[in-house]
């Protein structure tokens, strides 16, 4: 891949540069809750801008229909952005249409342009290989270079991500760089030892195809989250009224005679009689949940067990948390694992999604830790193993 320090060694002054950000930010009204996605964008614009360059920035935010939705408008992410870069962003209230062509013309060199939602526009995710064409070539038009950071959307193929890369001179952006060199290094086949994956969210189906690809590869898989009550059923175990794949039972069984003791599930866990921050909690042992009790969070024993496993870790890879840490009395398993990661005297990875919101959330910042994807979905499908669509036009 052609990276963006290749791109500025040519030079950039006066030229149109079409950066695909992942501007996909949180959002309470018209109030960014998180602008970690912003600032992780950041040194590329800053880049480009001071090289001179007409930077055009594109994102999509949220999931509108293909058209015009004011609940998901780029402005807000354009007010902040250019508050982060202390300089005005200029803000085109279309894509491809009338407001986009003037803004960009009318950009000086080093100046900075945000288009509204991608999304916005049916062509970006149709499956209509000449519609979504269609599309790309207006995008194309806009600019001179490509440039993708946005690795959050890379294994998406969509007309911003894939088609555009195919009809400008493209290349990788930094984030997007280190995003892939990192997950190669962790699903290598010299990966440094020991090497330790952490998993949590609510589904076993979601990261099945994470962990047939991993296993065979890790010396321990630490399992937490609402997807451990599957596997703790696939022991036999009662597991009240926490999240249950019933259908998923069976595999477990299967992963757990493959893996042996190499998959780590909870000896403990914190139980509530309802999904609330205010219900009635109690600690019990993982084969002792009460009927009409669910588990919200992994226990005390359970955390020591996996604090103990990451402590000797060379490699650990987190993703997912393992329990609801947005209801403070079930965030203590999430905090300690999170504070256990930061110890570990090697490469440590936070995977994406609800991992890289959580340790915000729970104080402990981007420090700490070697690298947070800033691609839940993208590092998901990057550990299982497929060819991401956008990291494949880059490279093609």
């Amino acid at each position: 891949m052609k990276t963006l320090d290749n791109l500025l060694s040519e030079g950039v002054k006066g030229r149109r540069v079409l950066v695909r950000a992942d501007l996909n930010v949180p959002l309470d009204g018209d109030r960014i809750t998180d602008d970690g996605r912003i600032r992780a964008v950041l040194p590329t614009v800053t880049a480009l801008r001071d090289a001179g360059a007409k930077v055009v920035v594109c994102s999509h935010l949220g999931r509108p229909k293909g058209a015009p939705d004011p609940k998901y408008t780029l402005a807000p992410v354009a007010a902040r952005l250019g508050e982060l870069l202390g300089s005005p962003v200029a803000f085109a209230t279309d894509t491809v249409g009338d407001s986009a062509t003037a803004t960009v013309a009318a950009l000086a060199d080093g100046a900075v342009a945000l288009l509204e939602n991608l999304r916005f526009n049916a062509g970006e995710t149709s499956k209509d290989e000449a519609a979504r064409a269609a599309f790309a070539a207006q995008l194309a038009a806009l600019a001179d270079v490509y440039v993708d950071d946005a690795f959050g959307a890379t294994h998406r193929k969509h007309a911003s991500v894939f088609d555009v890369a195919r009809l400008l001179p493209a290349y990788v952006g930094g984030l997007v760089l280190r995003e892939v060199e990192v997950l190669r290094r962790v699903t290598s086949d010299d990966v440094e030892r020991p090497y330790i994956v952490v998993l949590g969210g609510s589904k076993v189906s979601d990261k099945l195809a994470v962990i047939e690809s991993l296993l065979p590869r890790v010396d321990q898989l630490l399992i937490g989250g609402g997807m451990c009550f599957t596997f703790l059923a696939a022991k036999g175990y009662g597991v009240g009224t926490s999240l249950l794949q019933p259908e998923m039972v069976d595999t477990c069984v299967d992963l757990l005679q493959r893996a042996g003791d190499r998959i780590v599930l909870p000896t403990d866990v914190v139980v509530a009689d309802a999904f609330s921050a205010e219900a009635n909690t109690r600690t019990v042992d993982a084969d002792a949940i009460p009927d009409g009790w669910m588990g919200l969070d992994i226990g005390p024993k359970s955390i020591a067990a996996f604090a103990a496993a990451l402590a000797g870790a060379k490699t650990v890879v987190w993703n997912g948390p393992p329990g609801v840490f947005e209801l403070a009395p079930f965030a203590a398993g999430t905090r300690a694992v999170a504070e256990a990661i930061t110890k570990v005297d090697g490469l440590t990875v936070v995977g994406g999604g609800d991992s890289a919101a959580a340790v915000r959330q729970l104080g402990f910042g981007d420090g700490g830790f070697s690298h947070i994807s800033t691609g839940g979905g993208a590092s998901l499908e990057f550990l299982e193993g497929k060819t991401l669509p956008g990291v494949a036009a880059l490279e093609s």
